[in-house]
């Protein structure tokens, strides 16, 4: 099994991070992982993505022509990584600040309120972990206490209050992605 993620959006919105987190949580399972950051000069604003890959064997390349999942948190995102996806392969849509529906008919396409549902977590910065959360509602890549237990070594013993927005807005989005309706109409079963 080999499994490509990729994580993308604008800078400041922790994609990074999130792409971290589900590295170290591969990790601690003994998969094999790659975690290949991108990003623009930009301090804030500017495009960022993650690629991760998850894999039960070696992997060869770090690079990710058809990825088996995409989490898109802008527009610019979605236009450059859907089509990218493998037919059948999962979208997570930040329906906060895309409301443009994805094109494709062969994919399943997770709409989700990340921003809305960060803040009520209790940090609107937290757009990718809950977006995170959505995604491992969908695809379990690894394990959600392995998750859990990453965010708890990134983030340090004394980021207590950190931690604890953290683990809120994954669990938001685990919460909304395990019931949260699909963004594209194409994804509808026809009657």
């Amino acid at each position: 099994m080999e499994q490509g993620v990729i994580l993308a959006g604008f800078g400041g919105q922790g994609l990074l991070f999130a792409g971290h987190v589900l590295a170290r949580a591969a990790l601690a399972e003994g998969r094999a992982v790659s975690w290949m950051p991108s990003y623009g000069p930009e301090m804030r604003g500017g495009t960022a993505s993650c690629t991760v890959i998850v894999a039960d064997r070696p992997i060869g390349s770090p690079i990710v022509d058809r990825a088996a999942a995409a989490v898109v948190l802008t527009p610019p995102a979605l236009a450059r990584f859907e089509p990218m996806l493998v037919p059948g392969g999962l979208l997570v849509v930040n329906e906060t600040l895309i409301e443009a529906l994805p094109t494709r008919t062969d994919i399943e396409v997770l709409g989700l309120p990340c921003t809305a549902l960060a803040r009520e977590a209790g940090d609107d910065r937290l757009v990718s972990v809950v977006a995170l959360g959505g995604l491992l509602a969908r695809r379990p890549i690894v394990e959600r206490a392995s998750v859990r237990d990453a965010l708890a070594e990134l983030l340090g013993p004394s980021r207590f209050e950190v931690l604890a927005a953290d683990l809120a807005a994954l669990d938001a989005g685990i919460e909304r992605g395990l019931v949260g309706g699909l963004a594209s109409p194409a994804a509808v079963p026809a009657k």
